[in-house]
């Protein structure tokens, strides 16, 4: 874990010194996952957008003498924001979405991504153009669809919607020095963990006491987030989330710190076709005791909205 954080926090740093090394270039921004291709400015106090891409891919095997199997796989995405910005204050919003499926020939259907995420932040400077902010933070993460252990029990789903949820409501101050860069520290955070499911809750799931469909944590919360077009047609953003509870009964378990680190690289190829790289690395004890990875290439074809 402290490695895992070591890492983190390294990685937090390298983007704040491209960020102060690349100030002039401010006008070249690009946003990624839920702040996703952003539009020019324009006269309107509201700047808003999204993307939407859908990925195949198709591997077909007749009599192949080096052996494998045939696979479909089909995954869709949405990411669209809301931002307002007048004078001193500030309101950004931001949705995530995505989900896949494969199917092969031994084990048919499957789920391979399914994501929720939805950020509400409210900012008022300090000042008049002024770099710090009073902050309210809302996000919300679940999924689409059931889940299955197919390694275990194919047949018994081990999540649902709403089984998980996460729900995280945080007041503290941003640090935003440039328009693709910042840092939200937050010492007065709720996080509720909502598992609202009878067989999963019964079991414990998610770090939820048996029988219990909520689980309450109170902290400190740190969320960084990077958004920036590094050369033509390729956006590099990052986002780090730490959490840690140090109102635990568990008094030991309070030095953990909970990390969700994803790291992306959306690549424009011409008007419609997209290639993405996300990296995900979740860390949480209360949940499962081993550090959480998740990976997803796609290529596939993608369109960009926004106002002008």
């Amino acid at each position: 874990m402290k490695k895992l954080l070591t890492l983190a926090f390294s990685f937090s740093i390298l983007l704040c010194v491209n960020t102060f090394a690349q100030v002039s270039n401010v006008g070249a921004i690009a946003k990624f996952s839920g702040d996703t291709l952003t539009s020019e400015k324009t006269d309107s106090l509201w700047r808003t957008g999204g993307f939407i891409n859908i990925n195949f891919s198709q591997v077909s095997l007749s009599s192949w003498a080096p052996g494998g199997e045939s696979s479909y796989s089909i995954s869709g995405g949405f990411s669209g924001f809301a931002n307002y910005d007048k004078g001193r204050l500030r309101w950004d919003n931001a949705l995530i979405s995505s989900y896949a499926l494969q199917q092969t020939s031994t084990n048919g259907l499957r789920k391979t991504d399914d994501q929720i995420d939805f950020t509400s932040k409210l900012g008022y400077r300090f000042k008049k153009k002024e770099k710090w902010y009073y902050s309210a933070l809302f996000n919300f993460k679940s999924q689409f669809a059931n889940g299955y252990d197919y390694a275990k029990d194919p047949n018994n789903p081990i999540s649902h919607f709403l089984a998980p949820a996460y729900v995280t409501s945080s007041f503290g101050f941003t640090w935003r020095p440039t328009d693709y860069f910042e840092v939200l520290i937050s010492p007065v955070t709720s996080k509720l963990t909502l598992v609202m499911d009878k067989a999963i809750s019964d079991a414990g799931g998610f770090g939820v006491t048996p029988g219990k469909n909520v689980r309450s944590e109170f902290g400190a919360y740190v969320n960084a987030r990077f958004r920036k077009e590094i050369m033509t047609n390729v956006t590099l953003a990052s986002r780090l989330e730490l959490f840690n509870n140090y109102s635990d009964a568990n008094k030991p378990n309070r030095k953990n710190v909970d990390v969700n680190w994803e790291t992306g690289l959306l690549m424009k190829v011409n008007k419609v076709i997209t290639a993405s790289l996300v990296f995900q690395v979740v860390c949480d004890d209360d949940v499962l005791k081993k550090t959480q990875y998740r990976q997803v290439l796609g290529v596939g074809f993608g369109y960009k909205f926004a106002n002008r």
